[in-house]
């Protein structure tokens, strides 16, 4: 196959006159080049691009080899030391060897020309060293930490008296970071009564603040627009409409009092972010994870719960409440359904009530009925 000029070609990213005076890591450094060209063109977010090429750097440097060098061993080697010091996830495993295999697909593509380069500079040419029989497969359904759950009833309102109690505290002794404290106890309730993941909570403003004319009496507290939805591959971030419920409806006034009243004390002026920091600038993702570290340490609660456990518990509870599958994957953003039932973890009361209704359904008619002597 001929080199072609697409994006991450050999041809479009080395000069084919100049001969480098170390010519193995300047092939490297082109190669990774080429392929930050080639996923740039694919409309990859930068942090993916960036991510999957300090993995092969660090692959690389644990080697000490050059792809045209690499071995299946050596993909062996690599994540059983990472798996070995505990440093890696499952699901971390299996993207990370994904992103390994994507490179070696790429520099051993004939339309790239990489192999041909290699073959004619180093008398080597690279191959795929990502198998099947080397790498994790993805066979369990769910393979996130065991740890993470919903909250339960219990817990999730010992969470927001919690909150509410830090706002107290601190008023009653004087100290500054009142504000910051009502914020906070505001913000981890908007997270749960509308199962916005962190960045959809950081990236909010106040015109997201919508009304529902099928529920005027919320006023603009009717609905939450998120613009910054998870985006898939190479697509724009996803926007959707979050209806507020009615067994959530409690929110309407804690959020109303937070932005007419409590906001305007961290002097915004004309920034529309919906969660200010002390500093008039938008709260981070990270900050919002210092957070719910807090506030959950103040509430005592397990240090397996997070913030996103939060958006878990509104999955579950709107299930609870009764609503379709499909209201509450639209509500929460989830393309397939089956994503929305890995987030559902049911109480036993509620599986309880189940098995009451179907009993009661199915003895109700054999109530009335003569049984055969």
């Amino acid at each position: 196959m001929g080199v072609a000029d697409v994006p991450g070609a050999i041809r479009l990213v080395r000069a084919g006159n100049v001969r480098a005076l170390d010519p193995e890591p300047a092939m490297f450094d082109a190669m990774l080049r080429g392929w930050q060209d080639q996923q740039r063109s694919r409309l990859l977010a930068t942090k993916t691009i960036v991510d999957r090429l300090s993995l092969v750097r660090r692959f690389a440097e644990f080697t000490g080899t050059y792809p045209w060098d690499w071995t299946p061993e050596d993909v062996e080697a690599y994540f059983s030391t990472r798996l070995s010091r505990g440093e890696l996830a499952w699901s971390t495993v299996r993207g990370q060897q994904g992103s390994l295999e994507m490179f070696c697909a790429f520099i051993t593509d004939g339309q790239y020309g990489w192999a041909a380069g290699c073959l004619e500079e180093f008398g080597r040419f690279p191959v795929q060293v990502c198998h099947d029989w080397n790498t994790a497969q993805h066979v369990a359904v769910y393979e996130g930490r065991p740890g993470r759950r919903a909250f339960t009833y219990d817990e999730l309102q010992t969470l927001f008296d919690a909150a509410d109690d830090r706002v107290e505290q601190i008023r009653k002794r004087g100290r500054k970071g009142v504000l910051a404290a009502w914020r906070d106890s505001v913000l981890v309730k908007q997270v749960y009564a509308y199962g916005t993941r962190r960045r959809e909570t950081s990236m909010l403003d106040l015109p997201d603040l919508r009304h529902n004319p099928r529920a005027p009496q919320y006023g603009r507290l009717g609905a939450l627009e998120v613009r910054y939805g998870k985006a898939s591959r190479g697509c724009p971030p996803k926007r959707r409409t979050v209806l507020t419920v009615p067994e959530l409806d409690w929110i309407v006034p804690v959020v109303q009092e937070w932005v007419e009243e409590v906001r305007s004390g961290f002097s915004p002026g004309r920034h529309p972010a919906l969660w200010v920091s002390e500093r008039r600038g938008r709260l981070g993702g990270r900050r919002l994870d210092e957070i719910f570290s807090n506030l959950r340490e103040h509430a005592d609660l397990p240090a397996e719960l997070d913030l996103h456990c939060l958006r878990h518990t509104y999955i579950t509870h709107l299930i609870e409440f009764g609503y379709p599958e499909r209201f509450v994957q639209e509500q929460v953003g989830h393309v397939y359904a089956a994503t929305t039932a890995l987030y559902t973890w049911v109480s036993d009361e509620y599986r309880n009530r189940l098995i009451e209704a179907a009993l009661h359904k199915r003895l109700e008619p054999a109530a009335g009925r003569v049984l055969p002597r």
